[in-house]
């Protein structure tokens, strides 16, 4: 129960047998391609929309969705936060997971969350429907690059990728710092106070074995764990 009010079940539709989806993303223009792709598939339907994480968390856990599909990149939205949210009020709805960055960065962070699959939105269209198809059948959508990670973090006691000796926030922090950010825009972000960001800073630092924000930033690089940033801290 969250704000008095008791989630809806998943998978519950009072008004049609079609498989009722959540698109959640920030971008007007691709939900909207998004949606189309999902009505154009038989027995589908886009049944609502979000663009913010607390829209997203409004709508799925008090309105009744088969899936949901979700970009972790949204505005208010904690790395994976929203997802773990979801996944413990909500367990029954499957998430599957969209966005821009490679799942080299994310995939194995949100797979461990709770997601039931990770797809990039580069990819092609068809291979979305793909996804969707194999998770209303009740299966986890796992790429083979993903699936080779998740083996082998499984079968030894070091993390397969280096970013996932970091925390979720540690993760984000790293992140905005190596985009420029200073501590008190960080904090502003999370939100965080100061001190706990600077705290996050020295636990990344020492992680990685990095001694400031310039190593961190090539750390970060040689790594893969933020690709869609340039070594002077631009998107």
């Amino acid at each position: 129960m969250i704000n008095g009010k008791v989630p809806l079940k998943a998978g519950y539709s009072m008004t049609d047998k079609k498989i009722r989806i959540l698109i959640a993303d920030d971008h007007p223009l691709f939900r909207k391609g998004l949606k189309q792709i999902i009505n154009d598939i038989p027995g589908m339907i886009c049944a609502g929309e979000a663009s913010t994480a607390a829209e997203t968390l409004e709508k799925a856990l008090y309105n009744e969705y088969d899936l949901l599909i979700l970009d972790i990149g949204m505005p208010g939205n904690q790395g994976v936060d929203n997802l773990k949210t979801i996944r413990k009020q909500k367990p029954k709805l499957p998430v599957l997971v969209l966005s821009m960055h490679p799942e080299s960065e994310y995939g194995l962070r949100v797979i461990r969350a709770g997601a039931w699959g990770y797809i990039n939105k580069k990819d092609n269209p068809d291979e979305l429907v793909k996804a969707i198809k194999k998770v209303m059948s009740g299966h986890k959508y796992i790429t083979a690059t993903l699936a080779e990670e998740l083996a082998y973090d499984n079968a030894s006691d070091t993390p397969s990728s280096p970013g996932m000796t970091l925390s979720d926030m540690e993760h984000e922090v790293l992140r905005l710092l190596i985009k420029g950010n200073t501590i008190g825009e960080i904090a502003s972000k999370l939100p965080r106070s100061k001190s706990a960001v600077y705290q996050y800073r020295r636990s990344i630092l020492k992680k990685t074995k990095t001694k400031n924000d310039a190593e961190l930033a090539r750390y970060a690089m040689k790594n893969r764990l933020a690709t869609d940033i340039n070594m002077n801290g631009n998107t």
